[in-house]
């Protein structure tokens, strides 16, 4: 693997603190130069997380666990069958903004769906960022955060994730009805995971100069 780059798969989690325990361990190595840029990639349990920007009265229904957390953004859900994404990389070392970085994820969004036969993603900023399909269906939400030029949090793409678990919010403000997954996209039962997660990172990896050997 190269020595710009560590990809750090944790598969499916159960407890969303111990996750984000280990995205901030790696955030002040990374700070401190004492890591390359990292890539975790993750399936969250059912879980709510509020952004800085957020308002309690998004959340409609209690009983999941929440976490207020440093991304920007307002309420959003993570849970099974969505893949989440977090980059811990230097905007400094590359020469980004952080305006610049969150066009890179949507890209990377946008070029993943594409290789897997959904043909209409676009990337918003502003009120709505993440990646819509034909401007009106969310299907991948980005939030993210920046400490002394090094980013963390990202982006979560709905693959094969229950839909009905929105309804207990108002995802960043919107209702539930906006949010869309790959697998009712592309209208069937499940999607092979494996294979989004292989097409994110080349992406991703493509986008931000991550170059992996064997």
């Amino acid at each position: 693997m190269s020595p710009n780059f560590r990809l750090l798969d944790l598969g499916f989690s159960k407890d969303y603190g111990s996750v984000l325990d280990i995205q901030r361990k790696i955030l002040a190595d990374r700070i401190d130069r004492n890591e390359p840029d990292v890539l975790i990639l993750v399936e969250h349990d059912h879980v709510v997380t509020l952004g800085r920007s957020s308002h309690l009265e998004n959340i409609l229904l209690t009983g999941l666990p929440s976490y207020s957390i440093e991304r920007g953004g307002d309420v959003t859900y993570h849970g099974p069958g969505q893949l989440v994404c977090y980059p811990i990389i230097s905007l400094q070392e590359k020469g980004l903004g952080v305006r610049q970085y969150v066009e890179h994820l949507e890209t990377a969004i946008v070029r993943t769906l594409d290789q897997i036969g959904i043909k209409n993603a676009e990337g918003k900023l502003g009120r709505e960022t993440g990646v819509w399909i034909d401007g009106r269906r969310k299907i991948a939400s980005i939030g993210v955060a920046v400490s002394h030029w090094v980013t963390y949090h990202g982006l979560a793409l709905n693959v094969n994730t229950d839909l009905s678990y929105f309804q207990r919010i108002r995802p960043c403000g919107f209702d539930a009805n906006i949010m869309t997954s790959v697998s009712k996209e592309l209208g069937v039962n499940r999607f092979e995971m494996g294979v989004v997660k292989q097409s994110m990172m080349k992406h991703l990896g493509e986008e931000f100069g991550w170059v992996e050997t064997t």
